[in-house]
Parts: C-alpha cells; structure tokens; sequence
C-alpha cells in the first residue's frame, strides 16, 4: 500500500489507515482485524484514550506488542472520565494532558507514542497552555509528533498559526466535504496533513448501505435527498468501473492534503473491502468533477 509523508514529520503514513473505534472489546477479535490489517500494508493505527475508557488502548498495545516496530501509532487526549458518572467532560489542560499521557502509555504497553492528538478543541481552550504540554512531550522524547482532531475552522485556525502540529483529524467524505470550503487549502499551504476520518459517512457510501433506506439523513441531506444521492453516486460507480467503496475512500486522497483516510471496521469483511478498495487506481479529473457534481459542498455553519 502506498505511503504519503504526515505533515512535515518523518512519518510516513499508508494512504489508508485504521479507525481502531469500532474494533469492540473481544481481544481476539480486535486481534486479528488488527493483524490482517498490518499484513495488507496498513501501517497506521488510531486510538483514543476515550474508547472504551480506556480497553480500546489496551487492546490495540496488546495486538501490536510483538510488532511495534511495524506501526504508526497515534493516540488522542482531552476527554476526561469521572469515576462513578456517565459521560465525560473536556480538560485540555497542561496538568491534565501530562498525566494522561502516562495512562495512555501504560495501557498501549510502549514508551513512546507516534502522534499524539487533542481530541477535540474550542477556541477558548488555554491553547498556549495545551502547546505547551504537547512540546514539553515531544522534548522529552514521550511522543514524536502532535496533531489535533478537529472540524472547527476558528479552531484549527489557531493551532495552524501558534503550534508545530503535523495533522489535523477530521471528518471528510462525499457526503461531508466542509473541509474543502476554506481549511483544506489553509492546512496545505501550511504544510499541515489531513487525516480523514469517516471517508465511508457511517456505511452509506459503501454498497451493502446504499442499497438500504437510510430514515436519519445525513448532515443537511434529508432521507430522501441522501437516498437519491446514494443511487445516483452507486450508478456512477457502475458506469465508471468503481465500487461505490473505491470512490469513497478515494475521493478524500485527492486533496493534495490529505495524506490518509481511516475507515473504521468491526467485521473482517469490512476490512477485506476497505483494502481491496485501496488497490483501485486513482481517480482521474473526470471522476472528481463528476463526484462533485453529484454531491454537495456543504459549509461549515459554526466555530467559523
């Protein structure tokens, strides 16, 4: 599977990732997706301390003991539990990341971490603080690089300007492309890599969903507005000699900023899909205009 460098970093990510979210809790399980994964040539990983609290961490460092050396391994913080209550609250304090870090080390069973990421952001975070954390991290050897996951324009605004990060997550897809309305370009010109996470928008852009109903809609797109873009983007897929998969997953790569999109996978066949998917050829100019012809340019509405 081809590689794309992360930013300015010396990283060297597969164009597709894997989203670790979805994984569930079964070790064996997470196990062998993980493997398969890595023995098709996937070489990031990303998880979030968030996960299931924690097990989700857990599970990816006991898949990857024995083949550490073989993975990107990015981690995110932020989120912080409080025992003996649902839910979680947003802590992106210096104190807090510093600490963090150490559980998330612990848990993923290795002494350093590949990208560490805030997992989230609002513009009034004590920034200058959360850089802080993340330099004197990346100073003492803890982590190698630092991003941000984020679809906050205003916010991605400032780590682009005040911080050394190497990547922002954040969600794009043919059904979700708010990024191209103002970031991408931003975070090119920066030299700042896009890692796109739900390049599948839930399932819908693969076969098995679009020829399901969908009754939520998706972001602005009603049931209706979503059922007759899934057929008419399965027909382009058919007529072009694409899997609805291949475009999806494609799609997003196009950007010259997006170095990796991380579909996630619960099921071995999931993953089968997602990696024969990456073995199509690129898509040429004709199939991006005409994507974006049967699509929509969504806009960002807040944190502008």
């Amino acid at each position: 599977m081809k590689r794309r460098r992360l930013g300015t970093s010396d990283l060297y990510v597969s164009e597709m990732g894997l989203g670790c979210m979805s994984l569930g809790q079964d070790e064996a399980h997470a196990t062998r997706i993980i493997h398969a994964a890595l023995d098709a040539g996937v070489n990031f990983l990303d998880t979030a301390d968030l996960y299931d609290q924690g097990v989700n961490e857990e599970l990816v460092g006991k898949a990857i003991a024995d083949r550490r050396d073989e993975v990107i391994l990015a981690t995110k913080v932020g989120n912080h539990w409080q025992p003996g209550k649902p839910g979680w609250f947003w802590d992106p304090s210096k104190a807090y990341i510093l600490s963090a870090v150490k559980d998330s080390l612990r848990r993923l069973g290795t002494d350093y971490i590949d990208l560490y990421q805030l997992h989230g952001g609002t513009i009034d975070d004590p920034i200058d603080e959360t850089i802080e954390a993340f330099e004197q991290l990346c100073d003492e050897g803890v982590i190698r690089y630092y991003g941000i996951s984020s679809i906050r324009p205003n916010v991605i605004r400032e780590y682009a300007a005040r911080s050394r990060i190497v990547s922002v997550m954040m969600q794009y897809s043919l059904l979700d492309r708010r990024p191209e309305e103002s970031v991408l370009s931003l975070l090119e010109e920066r030299g700042i890599s896009v890692i796109a996470r739900g390049p599948l928008a839930r399932g819908l852009l693969t076969q098995t969903r679009a020829d399901t109903k969908d009754e939520e809609g998706y972001l602005d797109y009603t049931p209706q507005e979503l059922s007759d873009t899934r057929q008419r983007l399965s027909a382009y897929a058919k007529a072009s000699g694409h899997s609805l998969t291949e475009l999806a997953l494609r799609y997003p790569l196009t950007h010259p900023a997006v170095a990796t999109v991380i579909p996630g996978a619960s099921r071995m066949e999931q993953l089968t899909e997602n990696v024969q998917a990456m073995t199509a050829s690129p898509l040429s100019a004709k199939d991006i205009a005409a994507l974006r012809q049967l699509t929509r340019a969504n806009r960002y509405l807040q944190h502008r």
